[in-house]
């Protein structure tokens, strides 16, 4: 179940996937997706299953269909390391999906840039839209709200008998919202939470606010 959220007075849908619906741009943010870095890990040995390359792709397809978005914005660490055999993987996904795609560049997207505008994904270090400031590394810019990735954001939850639970989550503050990875073959950090923060975990696919 998805979850609507205003951000200076615009529309904002959260999506348990770990996705920004932006209303009135029709824009879909992700962020760390992680492609390739299944390849990568298998090339070195690592006994991770075949199988898990296409969970992302799956993911990707199903949460663009329920948008349907003019665009699409990765914000950051799309591909996990140099060329592998996902790159073909990645090429046949974009050239089936409809929407417009960017890339605002992370610290893992090594890949030559000239890749991805053959693919007709133009790059960028960070965007400006509006009142919004688009990054992967978490930003603060005067009077703009930061949508970013990097951190992989996640919280630890007590519950009765000692229960615990670590979940991905948005992690919203007064200026800034932390996407969760959207990769699913990657770890998280956990946060805590200001008393102004505020949290809406991923949990049993139900974005929910704590």
């Amino acid at each position: 179940m998805t979850r609507p959220l205003q951000i200076k007075n615009e529309h904002f849908t959260l999506h348990p996937i770990g996705g920004v619906f932006w209303r009135k741009k029709s824009l879909l943010l992700i962020s760390d997706v992680h492609l390739g870095k299944v390849a990568h890990f298998r090339k070195f040995g690592a006994a991770v299953p075949r199988k898990a390359v296409h969970k992302n792709y799956v993911l990707l397809d199903e949460i663009v269909n329920h948008f349907n978005p003019f665009q699409i914005c990765f914000l950051g660490d799309l591909f996990h390391s140099s060329l592998n055999k996902e790159w073909e993987l990645f090429e046949n996904w974009v050239a089936k999906t409809p929407s417009e795609i960017i890339l605002v560049s992370g610290n893992h997207d090594i890949i030559s840039p000239h890749k991805f505008e053959q693919l007709g994904i133009p790059i960028f270090e960070e965007l400006l839209l509006e009142n919004f400031l688009l990054t992967h590394h978490p930003a603060e810019r005067e009077e703009y709200f930061n949508f970013c990735g990097h951190i992989h954001p996640a919280v630890r939850l007590q519950g009765f008998g000692r229960q615990r639970l670590k979940l991905p989550c948005f992690f919203k503050t007064d200026f800034q919202m932390i996407l969760p990875a959207f990769g699913k073959f990657t770890g998280t950090h956990v946060l805590q939470p200001k008393k102004n923060d505020e949290v809406f975990v991923i949990v049993e696919d139900e974005v929910v606010k704590i």
